[in-house]
């Protein structure tokens, strides 16, 4: 047996949650509903703009999120990313250590300051990620650890990798290597504006196919060029043996490698959408990992994104955790 379920890399960062009102984007001329890259400067600078608002702090990254919900299902995982020499650094670290996430951090140098997320929140419960990277940009093949990822069943890559040059290429290596030892990929393509302006590093990233691709609507019809989603279906097929299309109160649709079907969603209020996603696939990996279907683990998933997209806040709380275990424990003894 393996010593991790999943070895990720990605990200690291603080991210600040800030529920806003829709004329606030309008007047700093934000776009909306995706993840836009910001210096040090700008990052201060619209802070400052958004002083006096309430906020939640909450350790951050996509694959960071994703491995610290497969960790409070239960999963044993590893998380190789970059921090700076500072208290946000601190704060991460101990954040990862403290629910038994092992990571690469004590046998790396940090450096700079640490990366951070300014989350804006709209009364839609959209969100719209305004990203300083700090010190992860620097990530490079240097913070990969070949020991541990030899170790875990899967390899789970976080396609914001694909804007810096160095990640891009670690995250290639990390590939190659999982290739070579027979070790399963999955990726998240992560947000639109990845596939808009980053797709050819996405697919040399994938190379000839990931066992497991995970998208939303919008990053699956831009990422193959369709204009429908059946057409877009068909046309992941190339790229992953595997995937799943989120769908938001929709559900998922999960091609297992022999068919595909729709998995219904959990109607709930939702409030704030930050870290759905990054649950959903947090929980999925789980399932597939634990002995359980593709589409039990997406109807798990499903259930968990329902939890967190009904409050403010990217992660389940312990109670949704035992909530969603205690479903799961129902899916086995209905099976």
């Amino acid at each position: 047996m393996k010593q991790f379920h999943v070895y990720g890399i990605g990200n690291a960062l603080v991210d600040i949650d800030i529920e806003i009102e829709e004329n606030t984007l309008e007047r700093l001329n934000i776009e909306k509903g995706v993840m836009t890259l910001i210096d040090e400067a700008t990052h201060h600078k619209l802070l400052h703009e958004l002083h006096g608002i309430q906020h939640l702090k909450a350790c951050g990254g996509s694959a960071a999120n994703t491995l610290y919900t497969m960790q409070q299902m239960g999963g044993k995982t590893f998380y190789s990313c970059k921090i700076g020499a500072d208290d946000a650094g601190d704060f991460f670290y101990q954040d990862m250590v403290s629910h038994g996430i092992q990571t690469n951090l004590l046998d790396t140098k940090r450096e700079g300051v640490t990366g951070k997320c300014i989350v804006l929140v709209t009364p839609d419960a959209d969100r719209t990620m305004n990203t300083f990277l700090g010190a992860t940009a620097l990530f490079s093949e240097n913070q990969l650890s070949e020991k541990a990822l030899s170790q875990a069943e899967f390899l789970y890559i976080e396609g914001y990798l694909v804007a810096q040059p160095d990640a891009c290429l670690a995250a290639i290596k990390a590939r190659e290597f999982a290739n070579a030892h027979q070790i399963k990929v999955a990726l998240s393509l992560s947000d639109p504006n990845m596939v808009t302006y980053f797709k050819k590093g996405l697919c040399d990233i994938i190379g000839n196919g990931v066992d497991v691709l995970f998208c939303n609507e919008r990053e699956a019809l831009l990422f193959t060029a369709a204009d429908n989603l059946t057409i877009a279906k068909e046309r992941l097929k190339a790229f992953a043996k595997t995937f799943v299309i989120t769908m938001g109160g929709q559900g998922a649709f999960v091609f297992d490698g022999h068919e595909g079907l729709q998995i219904s969603g959990y109607k709930v209020p939702v409030v704030d959408t930050v870290g759905a996603g990054d649950v959903f696939a947090g929980v999925f990996l789980f399932g597939i990992t634990h002995g359980h279907d593709y589409f039990s683990a997406a109807d798990l998933a499903n259930y968990a994104a329902s939890k967190v997209v009904s409050k403010f806040g990217p992660r389940l709380t312990q109670p949704e955790v035992e909530d969603v275990r205690h479903t799961l424990t129902e899916l086995v003894l209905s099976a």
